[in-house]
């Protein structure tokens, strides 16, 4: 069996298990603790520049060494490779260095991605990833493009008012001009648009998304899914080993942090995901919490990995 497949949807340990053992601990209490509203200041400090604080991370971190492609995706959403749909359409949102895109491309070359990150930086290390790669008709497979999608929302190219206002977003535009929007397309002179995408990869990007913004965030996910079409998902699990690691004064909200770099981190628990989803207008399909155990080779420290994966449907 490969790392790939083992790690898919494994269940090394119970999360009630861990549950029990982090909310019994008094060193971690600060966890548990619900989060104050500010206390009000007659000069607050300005919002961190998230394209900022992100592009710096990317420019820190965007070799291989800590990005690894991420293959175990077609495994956990084998609808990805599957070959029931022509040529299909797939938003990923925070594509990062291109460790999820990658593998979509190479697993399935028929699927045609629109990749997207807030951070210049990133889209620059995915570009010339993607560029050395050895995968198919790249050129005609992959569009990068610049987009913060939680503040500002989709680019009407995605899917154009009148397309959104139509029954069922029965696409009205012509789809003869798909490649159109990134090579200079102007929405002010065309009206064409894709008519949404068949499938959006939200892979560890939701979290890093002030809390209060994610409804707007995924509200925008919706509004660019093709009805029937899934919303692929997976992020940071509450008492994930990364979050116990952070101490008390890196908290920004409830169950929410922010790291000395400015990039926050949110960790999900089951009944958030759900909440937060249906609120959006999805439906449930999977949602659950993925439990791995990790050895630290250095230390020699088995650690506690969780994950919430789950996949959602718009409604046809």
């Amino acid at each position: 069996m490969s790392e790939a497949e083992a790690e898919y949807f494994s269940k090394d340990f119970d999360w009630d298990d861990l549950r029990n053992d982090v909310e019994s601990d008094p060193s971690l209490r600060h966890h548990l603790l619900p989060f104050p509203p500010p206390a009000p200041a007659p000069a607050p400090p300005p919002p961190p520049d998230v394209a900022a604080a992100w592009g710096g991370f990317h420019a820190r971190h965007h070799t291989g060494k800590f990005f690894k492609e991420r293959r175990y995706l077609l495994k956990e959403f084998p609808e990805l490779v599957s070959r029931g749909k022509k040529n299909p359409r797939v938003l990923e949102v925070g594509c990062g260095n291109g460790s999820t895109v990658l593998p979509i491309l190479r697993g399935n070359e028929d699927a045609v991605v629109y990749a997207c990150d807030c951070s210049g930086e990133a889209l620059e290390y995915v570009k010339e990833m993607l560029g050395a790669s050895n995968v198919a008709s790249i050129d005609r497979r992959f569009y990068p493009f610049l987009c913060d999608f939680a503040l500002h929302g989709f680019p009407m190219w995605l899917v154009c008012s009148p397309c959104r206002e139509t029954s069922l977003h029965q696409h009205c535009c012509s789809s003869e001009k798909v490649e159109l929007p990134l090579r200079g397309f102007d929405m002010s002179k065309d009206s064409s648009c894709l008519g949404g995408v068949d499938f959006i990869t939200l892979i560890f990007t939701l979290s890093a998304i002030p809390f209060q913004m994610m409804p707007k965030a995924l509200a925008e996910c919706f509004r660019v899914l093709k009805p029937g079409g899934l919303l692929l998902f997976r992020d940071y699990g509450l008492y994930d080993m990364t979050m116990l690691r952070f101490e008390s004064g890196k908290r920004v909200g409830f169950r929410e942090y922010m790291r000395s770099d400015a990039t926050r981190s949110y960790f999900f628990s089951l009944e958030i995901v759900r909440d937060l989803f249906c609120c959006a207008g999805f439906i449930e399909l999977e949602l659950e919490y993925c439990c791995i155990k990790s050895l630290n080779r250095r230390s020699g420290k088995s650690m506690r990995r969780v994950w919430v994966h789950g996949k959602f449907q718009k409604p046809t």
